[in-house]
């Protein structure tokens, strides 16, 4: 199997950028769909562009496994807060990694992995959220972002080893 072809029944994230929508497939039947916000700046791969990167991704890790919902992440790490609008209006510069990270990594030589484009090297991640965040448009910084409770179910249905596609519809 390549990186890009698929295998029937396999499990396979689809985030679709232009419809701010995450499928979980398996095989060409949708088990649920979510809706995300990808980057305000689009898609694009170069470290630092604070884009979405596009291409075939796999999940490195799964971070948060008995976190409570809401609990706030700062390089992975726990940081024994718990999300409030109290903490997020001390705090206005945070980037609000929530609940549940799933670490992508690229699987694709010279566009999402490997130099300038790497993927984990980059920090990208399908992470939750402020549940008042909005998903009707872009507004991470390069990540996926979720709902709280749309993250635990996902987590709870995928493994590491998960591959994801982000892509843009036409």
């Amino acid at each position: 199997m390549t990186n890009t072809s698929r295998i029937k029944n396999e499990i396979v994230i689809d985030i679709d950028v232009n419809k701010q929508q995450l499928s979980l497939l398996k095989g060409d039947d949708i088990v649920a769909c979510y809706p995300v916000s990808t980057a305000k700046n689009g898609t694009g791969q170069q470290l630092g562009s604070e884009c979405t990167p596009v291409g075939w991704h796999t999940i490195r890790a799964k971070i948060g496994h008995n976190a409570k919902e809401n609990t706030v992440f700062v390089g992975r790490r726990d940081t024994g807060e718990i999300f409030s609008e109290e903490l997020r209006q001390n705090n206005p510069e945070r980037d609000w990694i929530l609940t549940r990270i799933l670490w992508l990594s690229g699987l694709e030589q010279g566009k999402n992995r490997g130099g300038e484009v790497d993927t984990m090297r980059r920090y990208i991640y399908i992470h939750g959220c402020p549940d008042i965040d909005s998903f009707s448009m872009p507004s991470s910084h390069g990540c996926v972002k979720m709902r709280n409770s749309d993250i635990i179910e996902l987590f709870k249905k995928i493994d590491a080893g998960t591959r994801v596609l982000i892509h843009e519809s036409k």
